[in-house]
């Protein structure tokens, strides 16, 4: 029998699916601590970069931060973080997926201020509001689809990633791969493959259910926009070639 078809067997075995420790109780440690990492990174990327965006200031900085955290390695991060106070285990593993989750929540929220229509802007001030009722009632709902579009991109990562976590005893999905390593490659090479296809199939699911979001809140003009840059961009690329 091949991996393949050992892994279509280890998939199609209800056990594998109940038992404790099984699919069940591994996704939902997955979608936990990958939850988990996405609003922490939320909580200190998106009011960051919404403020950064909205004085006009800290372009460069945003860039240097984006740049340096996406540079290191989440698997040195879940190496380093459990020998301090976090400890091995889920903590640490949240923390390292969180960082690696800022640089496209902190970017988006940057450049979703920036994009704000300067005659919104204007018609604004010119109407009394004051910098934070500027910030909440104008920049910030323009500037919802270039969130949406963050969190998309950090959620499918994190949860890409996070099968790495059994590697400081963090559970999920990836706990699975790594116990189908921990036996005989005949024997495990099924349930390795299993893993693997369990993992990118949660990726997938993710992103097409916040692709759809996204598109939820994404006002109709602006989507018709984003349809005819795409297409100049490919009409471009066609001329280029």
């Amino acid at each position: 029998m091949s991996a393949i078809e050992q892994a279509v067997v280890w998939l199609n075995d209800p056990l594998n699916w109940t038992n404790p420790g099984g699919i069940l109780d591994r996704l939902g440690e997955h979608l936990a601590m990958s939850a988990a990492a996405v609003l922490l990174g939320c909580l200190v990327a998106w009011p960051l970069g919404l403020w950064l965006g909205h004085t006009g200031r800290g372009g460069g900085s945003v860039l240097l931060v984006s740049n340096v955290t996406l540079a290191i390695p989440t698997l040195a991060l879940l190496t380093i973080l459990p020998l301090t106070f976090l400890g091995f285990g889920r903590p640490a593993v949240v923390v390292a997926l969180a960082v690696f989750a800022v640089p496209p929540l902190l970017a988006n929220a940057y450049t979703g201020v920036r994009q704000a229509d300067p005659e919104a802007r204007d018609a604004a001030r010119g109407m009394g509001l004051s910098g934070g009722q500027l910030l909440r009632r104008v920049e910030l709902p323009l500037a919802v689809p270039y969130l949406a579009a963050g969190f998309r991109t950090a959620a499918v990562q994190v949860v890409a990633t996070a099968a790495l976590a059994s590697f400081v005893n963090g559970g999920g999905l990836g706990q699975i791969i790594r116990a189908g390593f921990g036996l005989d490659i005949a024997a495990g090479g099924g349930q390795i493959i299993a893993g693997g296809v369990l993992v990118a199939g949660l990726a997938l699911l993710v992103e097409l259910v916040l692709a759809l979001v996204e598109r939820m809140v994404t006002p109709r003009p602006l989507r018709r926009r984003s349809r005819r840059r795409a297409g100049r961009r490919a009409a471009d690329a066609v001329a280029g070639g």
